[in-house]
């Protein structure tokens, strides 16, 4: 049987990252985690996740910063990201710029940490098929 897919949930908050793991562990995914960019990037690095979930605003390396990082380094630069955002502006015109945003930095997209979890469940396994 192949192995479940490796996400790695990148937050600042403790809280956050706690939520998310048992969430996606009891949705037959591996889970690691870290708490800033440069520990993503790190992480990328040696564990080759299959997606990362990545806040964008974090101390130390933001998200975006982190990402560029990534796709600098031949080793991680088609690892899949996917922006985490509290942002949850309703208005369609900030959904386009989170959109416009995750694309110029090379992500696979954005989702809202507000979103009913099963939902971002089955959006993380789309991304991931």
């Amino acid at each position: 049987m192949a192995e479940q897919p490796l996400i790695l949930i990148v937050d600042d908050e403790a809280v956050f990252r706690e939520i998310f793991s048992v969430k996606l562990s009891s949705s037959g995914f591996r889970v690691d985690t870290a708490e800033n960019g440069a520990e993503a990037v790190k992480k990328a690095k040696d564990l080759k996740p299959d997606l990362i979930l990545m806040d964008v605003k974090m101390p130390v390396m933001d998200g975006a910063v982190a990402l560029l990082k990534l796709r600098d380094d031949p080793v991680t630069k088609n690892v899949k990201v996917v922006f985490l955002t509290s942002l949850g502006d309703p208005r369609t015109e900030m959904q386009d710029i989170n959109i416009k945003f995750s694309e110029a930095f090379g992500a696979q997209g954005y989702l809202k940490k507000t979103e009913n979890l099963d939902t971002l469940v089955n959006k993380i396994q789309e991304i991931l098929r």
